[in-house]
This record gives structure tokens, sequence and C-alpha cells, in this order.
């Protein structure tokens, strides 16, 4: 194969998403040409809030902090119920703050490791599946817990509290509901489990809490959300460059993407006909369905130009993360973290991740019927 075209099929297959939404925007271009109006399609405040709180999460991920923190806990786990009940509602609690894709790439190398250490693998494909759950349900209760969250909270003028009042029963039903699925398995004594790491430069500790603070009052709406990005650019620029390169900017150019997609087809005036009628009392569901097959993020873009219905909307864009392996991009993190150190398991994990995620979306699904 010409090693051109094996280069753009690896790109492609590993940012598929990012590929897709500029596809979407190239071909929208054809209907409505570019001009000045596409800056305007552009939430320029949002992009700023994900680069700096990408970037602040890279940063506490690099001291060692996650991994200190789930070392200390493991220590109280004298059983294999206490170690998953451990590597599963870290990440569900941390990503609350640090965003459901941090927590899966901090945590789910540190369960791989700590089940070997433990003579436990045969705990991998439960223990990482709930994982992956627990991050994306955890995630829903805040606006920093994932991308989605972050667009639609700016979108949606709520407060931080209202947000967080919309999403609490379905987060504690989900927190539930994992340690339910724990609970119910035979705890196996465990003995010589004991991760030893330090927390990090305490100087980089304090610098990366200032920088989480400073993203925070750009949630809150005190500080603009561009300065805020200025300021951690420069200051990674002239302290940590290798850092700042590795940010997730396929992330930001997929929302660019999205945002040119959907700021062009709201323009069309056929395509509001078709879609507004179809998301009149429905937006939960479609956001659900849509979600299984662009994943939770893209829905929440491409939803959000045509309907005002924002409690719904998020609910059904955070509740549609579970479900495919393609439903949340976050997913397919612990998916690759699993399949590289076990690849005879491929299948077997890919069968009990959908038995499980669709499982805990009926559960939350007639929540949100008791709820409305």
């Amino acid at each position: 194969m010409n090693p051109v075209l094996r280069s753009c099929l690896s790109f492609f297959r590993r940012e598929t998403v990012l590929c897709a939404a500029l596809l979407l925007a190239v071909v929208s271009a054809f209907f409505v040409p570019p001009s000045p109006a596409y800056l305007g399609y552009i939430d320029w405040d949002t992009l700023a809030l994900l680069f700096s709180l990408m970037a602040v999460m890279k940063g506490y991920q690099k001291t060692g902090l996650f991994v200190s923190l789930g070392g200390r806990l493991l220590k109280m786990a004298s059983n294999t119920r206490r170690m998953m009940l451990v590597l599963v509602f870290l990440p569900f609690v941390c990503s609350m703050a640090v965003t459901n894709d941090v927590s899966l790439i901090t945590f789910v190398p540190f369960a791989l490791a700590v089940l070997r250490m433990a003579g436990q693998e045969q705990l991998m494909i439960p223990t990482v599946v709930l994982q992956t759950a627990a991050a994306n349900l955890g995630s829903m209760l805040t606006p920093m817990g994932n991308p989605q969250n972050l667009y639609l909270y700016a979108q949606s003028g709520m407060s931080f509290g209202e947000l967080c009042g919309v999403m609490l029963p379905y987060v504690l039903l989900s927190g539930i509901c994992l340690a339910a699925l724990i609970l119910i398995r035979r705890p196996v004594p465990v003995s010589g489990v004991s991760v030893e790491s330090g927390s990090g430069d305490p100087r980089a500790l304090i610098l990366y809490t200032a920088g989480f603070a400073l993203c925070l009052l750009g949630i809150f709406g005190i500080l603009p959300p561009i300065a805020i990005a200025a300021v951690t650019a420069v200051f990674l620029l002239i302290r940590d460059r290798k850092l700042l390169a590795s940010v997730d900017y396929s992330l930001l150019a997929t929302f660019v993407g999205f945002f040119i997609f959907t700021g062009n087809v709201g323009s069309m005036e056929g395509f509001q006909n078709l879609l507004a009628p179809v998301l009149e009392g429905r937006v939960l569901p479609v956001a659900v369905v849509i979600s299984q097959i662009i994943s939770n993020v893209p829905a929440a873009l491409l939803l959000s130009g045509f309907t005002n219905e924002w409690r719904e909307l998020i609910i059904g864009c955070n509740l549609g993360g579970l479900g495919t392996l393609i439903a949340s991009m976050a997913s397919l993190i612990s998916y690759k973290f699993a399949v590289r150190e076990y690849p005879e398991q491929k299948g077997k994990y890919l069968f009990w991740f959908t038995v499980c995620n669709v499982g805990l979306l009926a559960v939350l699904l007639v929540e949100s019927i008791a709820l409305s």
C-alpha cells in the first residue's frame, strides 16, 4: 500500500469523528458559501474553556496526584469487592472535576496494573467496563465533567447549580447501580497490593490548582474564558511546551467542524423545517438515539441549534453516552487500553460492555420517565 494512503487511513481510524466533522463542514459549505458569518457560528468561549481545562488536567495527570490518591485508598482494600469499589468509584468521583476522558486515561492503566499485582486479572473485564461507565456517569453532574456539558451549560444560560440539580438524580441512581453490581460479586481475599506513588512537585500542584481555579472563574462567568486560555497558553509556552503540545487539539478541531456544520444547516430553512418537528416534545429520546450513532458530543452540537429544551437535551446527551461503544468517545479510551493488554478478550469485552451500558441506559431512561 502507498505510504501516503496508509498514513491517511491510519489518521482516519485514529480521528474518525474529527474527519467526519470536517467532511460535514466542507459539504455544508457548498450549500452555504464561506463568509465572515462563519466566525459567528463558533462558540469561542466554550473552546477557550475546553482548551484551558484540558491543559490543566494534563498537568494534574503529569504530577501523579490521582494515582497517588488511588494507591492510598487501595491500602484499605482487603478483598476483591473493596478493590473494585475503589477502582470503579475513583473515576466516578474524579470525573466530576477532571473530565471523563482524563479519569479513564489515568485510572484504567492504574487498574490493570493493580489487578496484575493482585493476581486478579480475571476481573479485568468487569472492572474496566464498570470504570468506563462510572467515568461517563459521574461526569454528568458538572459542566466541566465532559465536553457536551461544558458546551450546553454555556448555551443554555443555566447556573452551575441548576445543571447539577438537573443531573443529580441520575448520578445518584447511577452510583447505587454501580455499587450494586460490585457488591453482588463474591469477595475474594487479596494481599500484597501496594501502589507507591508520590504526588509530584508541590509547586507544580499549586500552579495547576491555580489554573483550575481560573477555569472555574471562567465557568462561573467571573473572568472571560478567552483571557484564561491566553494566560494558560503563555504560561505553558514558557514552562512546559511538551504539555502544551499534548492537549487534545483534535477535539477542539472537531468542535470547530461541527460548529460550522450546524451553523450552516441551521441557516437552511428546509433543514430547520425537517428537524424541528422531529425534536418537538422528543428531545431527550432523539438525543439518546443520535448519540448511539455519532456519539454524544456531536449530538449535543447538532441538536442545540434546533431546540431550546435545554434540560431535556442535557439529560439526553448525557444518558446517550451509555449504550454503544461510540456513544461516548471516552469509552474508546478504556477499550483501547484493555484490548492492547488483552487482545484475545476483545469480543468478550465488547459483549459485556454493551450488556452493562444498555442495562444502565434502560434504568436511567425509566428514571427520566418517572421524573418527567
